[in-house]
């Protein structure tokens, strides 16, 4: 078998999630201005929890964050990360995210809500970004990441990636206003919103 063809199947399993190929801190630090003693939810979070390991190390000992998925295993995984990383600020949670006020974490609690590389693995996006509307307070800001339309060499297939205006559209539904959008990866868009007031 040819060796590219190997590399790319091995590469394909690798960054499926494609958490791999975007720059957490940089995004949390840069784009979304995160800053210290901030409260932030990492809905999907992802057994790497690279979004969450670094909204942990930027906000904290007085920020806490919520790295919340639908998978227990996932959930274990973050803590073992958490701990070999000597971060005390990380709380898991279960929670379908597609069951609007299924996330038990109180309502307008949130400074920040993350969805990164989320809405691709369903077709329930006004679900999930209703659940993250929900947990944010008023003025507090929404990122999404996403899959861009065009199809590259890696990620999901065209059916499975995300339509930039419609989440515009849900967001604005929502009375979610859109604060900027940006080039988060080379195959990743970013959205971020904030609560209007």
């Amino acid at each position: 078998m040819d060796i590219n063809i190997l590399y790319y199947s091995h590469m394909q399993k690798i960054i499926s999630g494609g958490n791999e190929l975007l720059d957490a801190a940089v995004i949390l630090t840069k784009e979304l201005k995160l800053g210290s003693g901030a409260m932030v939810g990492d809905l999907g979070c992802g057994g790497a929890a690279y979004f969450t390991l670094a909204a942990a190390k930027i906000v904290g000992d007085r920020g806490q964050v919520y790295a919340v998925d639908v998978l227990k295993t996932v959930l274990s995984s973050v803590e073992g990360k958490a701990r070999m990383h000597s971060l005390y600020n990380i709380k898991t949670i279960w929670s379908n995210l597609e069951v609007v006020g299924a996330t038990n974490i109180p309502a307008q609690s949130l400074d920040d809500v993350l969805l990164v590389n989320i809405l691709f693995q369903s077709k329930k996006h006004e679900e999930i970004i209703t659940e993250a509307a929900r947990l944010l307070r008023p003025g507090g800001k929404l990122l999404i990441i996403d899959w861009d339309q065009a199809e590259g060499p890696f990620g999901p297939g065209t059916n499975d990636r995300v339509d930039q205006q419609e989440v515009r559209e849900i967001a604005g539904r929502l009375k979610l206003a859109e604060e900027s959008s940006f080039k988060a990866g080379q195959y990743h868009f970013g959205l971020i919103f904030s609560k209007v007031l």
